[in-house]
Parts: structure tokens; sequence; C-alpha cells
């Protein structure tokens, strides 16, 4: 490709869904900020009522009512609806990867011996790989000529340390792989290039979402992280419980009789906020209901929070700034409050007013810790590292 300005487009698939975004990018490798060109997602695949949409900057939403079988055919709507409404075909593809297990450290160009061999790491994100390699399968069936690049969430906390690392379990299981890998690095990358450069800045990261995590950062490198080896574990989550003692798993193999796939559907599918409410996974509309299990799954997740925001500035050694993203992370003031209002030990105070309004910082101005709200974006790392790839620049 020639020096330009490309559509490149962002996939980020779900086990339901294909999510998007298309930019135009420059492909100097400067630092020009991609134009965004269109977004929009497919939902609900492989259901009756699925559907897609689509949103130019500026205009309302397209909102298609499709039947959607399978990625497969996610993928082709997508390229159909991008055509069809006259915006410029994508001249490169991106995707997130959850992880790319022990072998695929850094992010890359997409081979043929890359799709094969990727799906032998399935086990390392098996809620998420499956799909994302659907969407990789799919672009390449339909439009074999475009180059695709794999960007992986685990990527960004390849140095942490292996004091933080490693599982206290014998040699041979870290030798296998078997250690923390982190995930949410796409996103921390993208917070970490929004903050002025600082070397010595002590940075507590938050993304809380359906899926949620921390990340302890200085020198713009991951020093620990909440998830490890797959993105169950860690906090609290929208269906996934975190941490768990593992006898609590011996004792549903030993006396429940659970299978390793009835454990994973439990793990991954009815625990967390669903688990502990009842109710529901979505943090909304936990905050909306009086229901006291929603109200107990608001407080566990919050409390799981602010526990993991003080062990994150212990690997730190002290903390200088604690930023929140993601859904909750980025448009919930009552969760935030929880959070900071126990930490008041490492120095933070909360800006109530400025709280309420999702404001970019929310503590005081006379608060030792700076308490920032970020609004994550993924995809605009994902074309970054998708373009210096194809000219084959390094990072």
């Amino acid at each position: 490709m020639s020096t330009a300005t490309i559509p490149v487009l962002a996939l980020n698939s779900g086990s339901s869904s294909l999510k998007f975004s298309l930019y135009l990018v420059n492909d100097t490798g400067n630092s020009q900020a991609p134009h965004l060109l269109a977004d929009g997602a497919v939902e609900r695949i492989g259901l009756p009522d699925s559907r897609m949409w689509l949103k130019r900057p500026g205009s309302s939403p397209i909102e298609n009512s499709v039947a959607i079988r399978h990625h497969h055919d996610a993928v082709a709507a997508v390229f159909s609806l991008l055509s069809a409404q006259g915006i410029p075909s994508p001249q490169a593809v991106g995707h997130r990867l959850v992880s790319g297990g022990p072998r695929y450290v850094n992010h890359q160009l997409i081979t043929a011996a890359f799709r094969a061999d990727i799906k032998n790491y399935f086990r390392f994100a098996p809620l998420h790989l499956p799909a994302e390699v659907q969407a990789i399968d799919a672009v390449t069936q339909h439009f074999p000529d475009i180059p695709q690049a794999a960007c992986f969430d685990t990527a960004f906390h390849q140095h942490i340390p292996e004091v933080a690392a490693r599982f206290p379990l014998p040699q041979n299981f870290w030798n296998e792989g078997i250690k923390k890998y982190g995930f949410h690095g796409l996103s921390y990358e993208y917070l970490v290039s929004q903050l002025p450069l600082n070397s010595k800045e002590r940075i507590v990261a938050a993304h809380l979402g359906n899926g949620a995590s921390l990340a302890a950062i200085q020198n713009s490198r991951s020093l620990d992280t909440t998830m490890g080896l797959t993105p169950t574990g860690g906090l609290i989550m929208g269906t996934r419980p975190g941490d768990l003692d593992p006898g609590v798993l011996v004792y549903l193999i030993n006396e429940k009789g659970y299978s390793g796939a009835e454990l994973e559907h439990l793990l991954d599918h009815l625990s967390g906020l669903l688990g502990i409410s009842g109710i529901s996974p979505d943090m909304q509309t936990l905050l909306a209901s009086s229901d006291p299990a929603a109200q107990l799954a608001i407080d566990m997740f919050a409390y799981s929070i602010r526990k993991a925001v003080a062990a994150m500035a212990a690997a730190l050694g002290g903390l200088d700034t604690l930023i929140f993203t993601g859904g909750i992370g980025e448009h919930a003031p009552l969760i935030r409050h929880k959070v900071c209002e126990a930490l008041g030990f490492l120095a933070m105070t909360i800006d109530d007013r400025a709280n309420a309004q999702n404001a970019p910082v929310i503590s005081t101005p006379t608060s030792p810790v700076t308490v920032r709200v970020i609004p994550t974006n993924e995809d605009i790392v994902i074309v970054r590292h998708t373009v210096r790839l194809i000219q084959n620049k390094p990072a």
C-alpha cells in the first residue's frame, strides 16, 4: 500500500455479537488520530430476532432486522451494509483476540498457519476465542485478499514479572504456560496513550463492564493485573465469579459430581452478578432494582474492586492515579463512589458533583491521588496496530 489514509475495519467478536468500527487511518505511522467513518454491531447472532445497526458520526443509526445464523453471515452482512451506505470498503481488518496463549505474545499479521494454530489455544479463553476465530475465518473466506491482523489483549501484560505472573504450583505447570496472562490489554494501552508521559506515575486502571479487571501500570507497562490464566478470575463480573477458593471447585467435583463442562458453564454463565442477584448480570438493571439481592450484588461488586485497587497499589508501592473505564466505570457514579469512599487511606478524595456528572476528573483539586474517568477505545488501538503490521513497522 502506498502512503495514504486507508480504511481499516476493527472487529470485536462475542459469542452472539459482532461489533465493528471503520476508521480512516494515516498509514505513515504518525500520531494523527484515526477518523471514524462508521461503527455498529450485529447482535443476537443465531437467534430468530437477530439485528444489525450502523451509525455514522453526526447521523442517526440505521437498523435492520436480519437473519444472521453465524459469524460467517455476520461478517458478510457488515461488508454488505458498508457498501450499501457508500462507505469505503476496508483495505485491512484488525481483530481483537482476547488471548494468544503461551505462543502468541505480540500482535501479528494473520496467515494460514496462524489460523490453524490459534485454535490449539481455545482453552485459554473458551468463552471468547472461538467466536473471534470464526470472524477471522469468515473474512478470509469472503475477502481473501484483504490483509488481517490479530491484536491480543494479553500483549500489554507480557512484561508482568514472574513474582506476579506465576501461580504457586509446581515448576512443570509454569513451563507449560500455566500462568497469569491478563486481559483488557487493548483498553489499558489506550488509557495510557491518553495520559501525559510520566514514567514514575503509579497508575491503577479499572476496566469495568460485563467483564472487569484492574491493572497496575507504571512506565506504560503492566506490572500486575487481576485476571489470570483466563478471563474468569479476578473481580466479580456479570456472569463470572472472579477469584474463588480452589476448594470450592474440588467440592463441586467430588461432592456434587460436576464435570469439566458443567463447571465451565457455572463459572462463565451462571455466576457473578447474575448468580448473586438471581435477577440479571446487567449493572443498569441491578441499579434500578429495589430487590435486596440486587443491592447485595452491587455491594459485593464494589467491595471486590476496592480490595483489588488496594492490592494493585501495593504492587506499585503507592498510587498516583486511579482510572475508571468500561461501560460501568464510565457511566455508574454510584459504583465509583462505593469503590472510592473506603479508599481514603490511599489519600484520595472524590468531588461528588464531578462524579455525578461523569466528569473527566472526579477527585478534588487537593486530592493527592487523581481519579479519572476516561472512555476507552480499543478499536483505535486495533487499527493503529493493524496498519503498523501491514507496513512492517516496529511497535
